[in-house]
C-alpha cells in the first residue's frame, strides 16, 4: 500500500519530487515568450516530465513511484472537482441561449466524430480516440486529464492527446484573430466571442483568441469556453456509462453494472456551491486561492502523467491521432462558423 507505515515516506517524496518538477513549470511559464504564446504551466509540467521519463527516470528509487502515480491519479480528480470553482451558472446564463446552442452542438459532435473517426477512420484504439475526442470537444489539456480516470487509460495515450490539442489549438490561436481582422469572418465581435469559445480548445487559447478583438468578443469567449468546461461532467458519466456497456459491464438478471465518475458529479456540485457563493465579494480572496491551488494540482498532475511517458510509447502511436486531431480542428474551424452564424440568427447574440 502506497501509504502504509512502511512506505509513506517514500509516496511523500515521490509526491514532493513531482510538486518540485511543478514549480519549475510555474517560473518556465513567466518566462516573456512563454507567455507570449499563452503556453499554461499545465502543458509545460508534461513536457518536463517527459523530459525526465525519457532521460534520468532511472535514478531515482523505484520505491517512490506510487507518489508519482498517486500524483496522476487520484490528485486529478481531486482538482477536476476543485475546477468547479471556476465556473458559475449566472455565466452561463449571461451568454444566452446562441451561447449554450453552441457549446452543446460543437461539444457533440466533436466528440461523435473524433470517436468514430478514430476508431473507424484510422484504426486507432477505443482510449486514444477518446481522449484526443474531449480534448478537442471540451476544454483540451483538463480534459484529457478528466477523461483519462475514467477509461483507466495508459498514460501515454494521454500524453498523446494532449500533444494534439496544444498544436490544434495554439494553430486555432493565431488563425481565427488573423481570419477575423482581414474580414474572412463575416461576424460582429460578439458573434466572434461566442464562435472562439465555443470552438477553440484551451481555456488559455480561448483567452488569447478573444483578447485579440477584446471588449464583447473577449468576455463572450471566456463565458461561452466556460459553458463548455462545466459540460465535462455529464459528457464523463455518459463516456463511464457507454464504456461500461460496450467492455466493462457485468450483466446480472439483464442489468448492467455501471461505473459512475463520481468526481464529475462533485464538481457540479462545487459549481453549483460556487454559484451560490458568487456575489459575496468578501470571499473573492478565498476562491481566487482555491483557483490557484487546483492549478498547482492540476500541473502536478499534468508533470506526473508525462513523469510516466516514454517516446518510444509516442513513436508507436504515430501520426494517426495528429490526423484525428486535424479532422476535429477542421470541424471545429469551419462547422462551428456555420453552427455560430445559425444559433445568433436563430437566439440573438
Amino acid at each position: 500500500m502506497a501509504f502504509s507505515r512502511e512506505n509513506i515516506k517514500y509516496t511523500l517524496n515521490g509526491i514532493l519530487f513531482v510538486a518540485l518538477f511543478t514549480l519549475a513549470a510555474f517560473q518556465i511559464a513567466e518566462l516573456p515568450f512563454v507567455k507570449a504564446l499563452a503556453i499554461s504551466p499545465l502543458i509545460i509540467g508534461i513536457l518536463i516530465g517527459m523530459f525526465y521519463a525519457n532521460t534520468l527516470r532511472s535514478h531515482i528509487p523505484k520505491e517512490w513511484v506510487p507518489g508519482i502515480v498517486f500524483s496522476s491519479k487520484q490528485l486529478l480528480r481531486f482538482a477536476i472537482i476543485l475546477y468547479g470553482f471556476r465556473i458559475t451558472f449566472q455565466q452561463i446564463a449571461e451568454v444566452g441561449m446562441a451561447g449554450l446552442v453552441v457549446s452543446v452542438v460543437m461539444l457533440s459532435t466533436t466528440f461523435a466524430l473524433g470517436w468514430w473517426a478514430g476508431v473507424k477512420l484510422f484504426g486507432l484504439d477505443r482510449d486514444t480516440s477518446i481522449l484526443c475526442a474531449s480534448g478537442s470537444s471540451v476544454c483540451g489539456a483538463a480534459a484529457v486529464l478528466a477523461t483519462e480516470p475514467v477509461l483507466n487509460a495508459e498514460p501515454y495515450k494521454s500524453a498523446v492527446a494532449v500533444g494534439t490539442v496544444v498544436l490544434f489549438g495554439t494553430i486555432a490561436m493565431f488563425t481565427y484573430p488573423a481570419l477575423y481582422k482581414a474580414g474572412v469572418l463575416d461576424m460582429d465581435p460578439a458573434t466572434y466571442g461566442i464562435y472562439v469559445g465555443g470552438t477553440v480548445h484551451e481555456v488559455a487559447q480561448v483567452v488569447a483568441a478573444g483578447g485579440a478583438i477584446g471588449g464583447a468578443a473577449a468576455d463572450n469567449a471566456v463565458i461561452v469556453k466556460m459553458t463548455r468546461v462545466m459540460m465535462i461532467a455529464p459528457l464523463l458519466i455518459i463516456i463511464g456509462i457507454l464504456v461500461s456497456r460496450s467492455t466493462q459491464g457485468v450483466k446480472n438478471g439483464g442489468k448492467i453494472k455501471v461505473s459512475i465518475p463520481w468526481f464529475a458529479v462533485w464538481f457540479i456540485v462545487v459549481a453549483g456551491i460556487h454559484s451560490l457563493i458568487a456575489d459575496i465579494h468578501a470571499l473573492d480572496p478565498v476562491i481566487k486561492a482555491i483557483n490557484d491551488l487546483d492549478t498547482f494540482l492540476l500541473t502536478m498532475a499534468m508533470t506526473a502523467l508525462g513523469m510516466e511517458t516514454s517516446v518510444q510509447k509516442f513513436k508507436q502511436a504515430g501520426l494517426k491521432p495528429v490526423l484525428l486531431a486535424g479532422v476535429m480542428a477542421v470541424w471545429l474551424m469551419v462547422g462551428g462558423y456555420f453552427v455560430t452564424k445559425w444559433a445568433v440568427a436563430t437566439f440573438g447574440a
